[in-house]
């Protein structure tokens, strides 16, 4: 008589009664987890839509005729397109010395990045290697003056910069007005803790090794921090001329000769104006022709940042990781 064999290699356990609760639920997870990454996805999309829409607005309308600008539409209906962008830019670079004013702004930013980056190095490096006594709480108190909004220092800064014979009531130099915008921004606490950080992550056995050939502080800090580094480096350059690039209320305030704005300033003139033909005394800005300024304006930021976001990105991630 032949025995049964039964199979034991695959069991399934069966509860009876929960079997069909158990996809219930399966299935009730997955519309759940659907539902909410498409809820995910919808916000974001909108949020996405909300930063996007002023870029698109705003190069939109620098195809448009004024008409169009002033009643709010999306879409050029005036006029031809290209005969509109044609009529815009033409007009705008003949009434808006823009190259003159990204030339001021150049200067202005190149020089007070050159000076910040210098400033930065060396701060962070004392910060991060030097061991002196009061380190910490020095750090400390620089890190407070974060929580202190850069509008309260402009009065300071403007006393400081007019007791250094920077702001004359006539006949400020081209020097005068460059340095007035230069000096208040060569240090940033922000771009010294960035560093700092950055700083703190090169192994402590590098130091020693260049202690060991004979290197000095100085020799350590250009040849083996300054290199590894560079990422953050990059990210404070180009974090530092985008601020200078988008300067305002300090420029505006400390030049008083219109040929030495920087380009934000230089949009908020009378170059970009009309009179009114109802009032002739009355002058009235082109929206269309802000527009156009605006997208030459923004265009290079953009363009140096899709050129260099990876090492922005790279930069201020390795920032925070140890403190």
């Amino acid at each position: 008589m032949k025995q049964a064999t039964i199979q034991t290699t695959h069991l399934n356990l069966v509860i009876p009664g929960r079997q069909k609760d158990v996809l219930t639920t399966q299935k009730r997870d997955k519309i759940l987890k659907a539902i909410a990454l498409i809820l995910i996805y919808v916000f974001i999309i909108a949020c996405a839509v909300l930063v996007i829409f002023p870029f698109f607005y705003m190069i939109i309308g620098s195809f448009m005729l004024e008409e169009d600008v002033i009643a709010g539409k999306l879409w050029p209906t005036a006029g031809s397109f290209f005969e509109n962008i044609h009529y815009n830019y033409t007009q705008t670079l003949q009434r808006f010395d823009y190259f003159k004013y990204v030339g001021n702004t150049l200067i202005v930013g190149f020089s007070t990045t050159a000076g910040c980056l210098l400033i930065t190095i060396l701060s962070a490096f004392a910060f991060s290697r030097l061991h002196f006594k009061g380190r910490e709480v020095l750090f400390t108190i620089f890190l407070a003056t974060m929580m202190i909004p850069g509008e309260m220092m402009v009065i300071t800064n403007y006393t400081t910069m007019n007791n250094l014979g920077l702001i004359p009531t006539q006949g400020q130099t081209r020097i005068q007005a460059y340095l007035c915008m230069i000096l208040p921004f060569i240090s940033s606490v922000f771009y010294i803790y960035l560093l700092r950080q950055n700083f703190l992550q090169i192994p402590n056995e590098l130091y020693f090794s260049s202690k060991v050939d004979g290197k000095s502080d100085w020799q350590y800090l250009w040849k083996v921090m300054v290199p590894l580094a560079s990422p953050t480096l990059i990210t404070i350059t180009i974090l530092s001329l985008i601020g200078s690039w988008n300067a305002y209320v300090w420029p505006n305030l400390v030049t008083k000769n219109n040929d030495y704005w920087l380009i934000s300033v230089a949009m908020r003139g009378s170059a970009l104006q009309l009179p009114d033909p109802l009032a002739p005394d009355v002058y009235k800005t082109q929206s269309s022709w802000t527009m156009v300024a605006s997208t030459l304006t923004v265009l290079p930021l953009l363009i140096l940042f899709i050129i260099f976001r990876k090492y922005i990105m790279k930069g201020t991630g390795r920032a925070g990781i140890k403190g």
